[in-house]
């Protein structure tokens, strides 16, 4: 592989990097360039966002999840039609798994990818301390790659002085700052930024961005920087696992829930299920009528169902109809927000409850804060294993504002660099189901046990 590429970083949240990343996403690709994008880590807002500037899918590229090898392949894959790769970083550029240490952060995607990063940095209330900071984060470890700079926050009047202390003093590029610019804001909710629907006139006022940029910031500069990566070696995935070489004998169409209540998709895990023989059908829980009659199982992911709660409950026919195949036998998998749909209630922001599924006994409720069940896992091998198949340990990950008095308690979750863990899943005959979320990629036995059941499932109704 050697696509340019380049890692757009920031010394912590809050720091500017999701909205400048779609402004250079916009301006690159104004300039008529074909720019792949890649978020680090587990996140599924801020991809939406690349996707929209983009309009192709962005991806994820998380090392807790898959490694360094598959990592490496996901990139390579996503990324070898375009001009340039863009990824944006995580959290804080060495912040990782645990909070202290540097694994699946920014830094060690980096350093996997051997990919140039770009640092950006909240300049507000700073002058000189800029350097400080900024040598700090070059000097923590010395293969960061970090080998520029953008001043965010920075006023025009300030750039000329503090580029040239920095680049005489770090002896790297300063590529340019970006001003207060006050419309071009992204609000936050309880489980991240808001979707980019949501915000009036986005992809105008990202224009408006990216026109600035092309004043304040070297993309040339930039540019270069993404040429400059290595070539990286070509990846053998079949040898790496050859999980990823099985396919179904036939193709089983699979429903998969997609509407502004259950939105947070990982894109590859689509790519891996057609891979493997799945047709995937989409439908709407909030607006469909029922589980589109051909499918043969069920995927309920995660997203925002408690602000769709009276929506979702309102519309009894679908809920019949879930409940009416998976009662039957038709193997489901569901994610977090998917998995509340599926209690016999759920509530709602303020509080209030609503009628659901009822697959699973009890109801979802919400928390004062962010559940305490959050972060990286691995889940350890269940009795039952996946639709009765032992598949060994799986990376996961939770983040969650509500609970459930019925969580499951089939697998048993780790924390990585910690002795907590708790109880999770419900993984019987048919389900496979509970908070925890899943990237195939990090483990292609769960992808193929959940095919085969409803390969199965497929072939029994077919006999009666």
């Amino acid at each position: 592989m050697n696509v340019p590429r380049i890692l757009i970083a920031a010394g912590a949240s809050g720091s500017g990097k999701t909205l400048i990343t779609c402004g250079i996403l916009q301006a690159l690709q104004d300039r008529g360039l074909k720019v792949a994008s890649f978020k680090c880590g587990p996140d599924y807002i801020d991809p939406m966002f690349h996707s929209t500037v983009l309009g192709t899918k962005s991806r994820n590229l998380d090392t807790f999840f898959t490694g360094e090898t598959v990592t490496r392949y996901l990139l390579e894959e996503n990324a070898k039609d375009a001009d340039i790769a863009v990824m944006e970083g995580v959290m804080g550029f060495y912040d990782g798994v645990g909070g202290i240490t540097t694994q699946a952060s920014a830094y060690e995607l980096s350093c996997v990818t051997q990919t140039p990063t770009v640092l950006i940095l909240n300049c507000k209330g700073m002058s000189v301390s800029i350097a400080a900071y900024v040598k700090g984060f070059l000097e923590y470890r010395k293969d960061s790659r970090i080998q520029g700079v953008v001043l965010n926050q920075l006023s025009p009047m300030m750039y000329e002085r503090m580029k040239k202390l920095l680049e005489e003093e770090l002896r790297l590029k300063v590529l340019g700052y970006v001003p207060k610019v006050t419309d071009c804001v992204i609000d936050s909710r309880h489980l991240g930024l808001v979707k980019p629907e949501e915000i009036p006139d986005f992809q105008e006022r990202l224009k408006r961005l990216a026109n600035i940029l092309e004043k304040t910031m070297d993309l040339d500069g930039m540019l270069e920087l993404a040429k400059s990566a290595p070539e990286l070696p070509e990846v053998d995935l079949i040898k790496e696992d050859p999980g990823f070489d099985w396919r179904l004998p036939k193709s089983v169409p699979i429903a998969v829930a997609k509407d502004d209540a259950f939105c947070f998709f990982y894109e590859d895990n689509f790519r891996l299920l057609e891979k493997m023989g799945a047709k995937l059908i989409w439908f709407s829980p909030l607006k469909d009528r029922e589980v589109p009659r051909e499918a043969k199982g069920l995927m309920l992911y995660g997203g925002y169902p408690e602000l769709h709660a009276k929506e979702l409950s309102k519309n009894r026919l679908m809920k019949k109809s879930i409940y009416k195949r998976i009662t039957e036998g038709m193997p489901c998998v569901a994610e977090c927000g998917g998995f509340m749909y599926l209690h016999e209630s759920m509530e709602d922001m303020d509080g209030n409850a609503h009628k659901m599924v009822g697959v699973i006994p009890g109801g979802a409720y919400k928390t004062p804060k962010l559940n305490h069940h959050f972060g990286y896992v691995k889940l350890s091998q269940g009795v039952e294993g996946v639709f009765g198949q032992e598949v060994g340990e799986i990376p996961a990950h939770e983040f969650h504002y509500f609970d459930s008095p019925n969580c499951g308690s089939d697998y048993l979750a780790k924390k990585p660099c910690s002795t907590r863990s708790w109880e999770c899943m419900h993984s019987r005959n048919q389900l496979f189901v509970g908070y925890p979320h899943f990237h195939y990629y990090g483990n292609p036995q769960v992808a193929k046990a959940f095919l085969e059941k409803c390969l199965e499932y497929a072939q029994r109704k077919g006999r009666r």
